[in-house]
């Protein structure tokens, strides 16, 4: 499990994205990259981490399901999720 600081510096930089998505496109567009760099850091959408909705870990983790490789295994396996089971031959 990952400690909680972590999981709320990730929510709190996906706010700053979504705040300040419009101006930064904006100033792109305008090619005013003095005026970009006076943004904050985490303002930016490459500094968003994707991270396990469940667990929080940061590593492993598929888009597609919003969780982790751990978890999706065990969720997998559990049956929670809808058309994923586990391969065997």
């Amino acid at each position: 499990m990952a400690k909680k600081a972590w999981i709320e510096r990730m929510k709190k930089r996906a706010r700053l994205v979504a705040k300040y998505a419009v101006k930064r496109a904006e100033l792109k567009a305008k090619g005013d990259y003095a005026a970009l760099s006076e943004l904050p850091r985490n303002s930016s959408k490459v500094r968003k981490v994707n991270r396990c909705s469940v667990t929080g870990r940061r590593r492993g983790f598929h888009r597609k399901f919003g969780v982790s490789r751990l978890t999706l295994r065990e969720m997998a396996i559990s049956g929670l999720i809808p058309g994923v089971t586990k391969a065997s031959w």
